[in-house]
């Protein structure tokens, strides 16, 4: 779908609404919603095709604030602000500071299908925005607390080496 294929009649409602926002604000946000086996989490599809920016993904916490920060990111990036992999920038999570990680391309397929089908030739730059805990520490840091430790996944790791869990069910 990033390049037209000539198959657009034989696209989804999904696809064609993405297409049309990139279109028209240069990226789309894909929303998963929390059910009962895991947290929801949201992640850009367009900003390397409109900008040349990695697309970014953004785990646990409520779908709809991971939609508006994922959006402001998606400005800064139109605006050549985009994060880069390792980043630590201040004030995008609640006021708090976000990591910003690069996603091993083996966890693409599973959680982020709506940015493989409009690509459709994997692998593009993914980042993922880590938020912190209320004491300001990140997921990997001593003294966070094990049920924040596993609300994100740690997709900078190689699917083998991320402990078994919600996350890893879904490769």
């Amino acid at each position: 779908m990033c390049r037209d294929y000539g198959d657009r009649d034989r696209l989804d409602n999904f696809q064609l609404r993405t297409i049309v926002h990139v279109a028209q604000y240069g990226w789309s946000v894909v929303l998963v919603h929390a059910d009962d086996a895991r947290p929801g989490w949201a992640y850009t599809v367009g900003l390397w095709h409109s900008h040349r920016a990695p697309e970014l993904a953004m785990f646990g916490g409520d779908v709809y604030e991971t939609e508006e920060i994922l959006n402001r990111l998606g400005r800064d990036a139109a605006e050549r602000r985009a994060p880069a992999d390792g980043e630590l920038r201040e004030g995008v999570v609640r006021g708090r500071a976000a990591a910003f990680r690069s996603i091993d391309p083996r966890w693409y397929d599973a959680l982020f299908p709506g940015a493989m089908a409009f690509y459709r030739r994997p692998p593009l730059p993914m980042l993922q925005v880590v938020w912190p805990d209320p004491e300001n520490l990140f997921p990997w840091q001593p003294g966070t607390d094990p049920r924040f430790r596993h609300s994100q996944p740690w997709l900078w790791l190689n699917p083998a080496q991320h402990s078994a869990g919600v996350w890893t069910r879904r490769l």
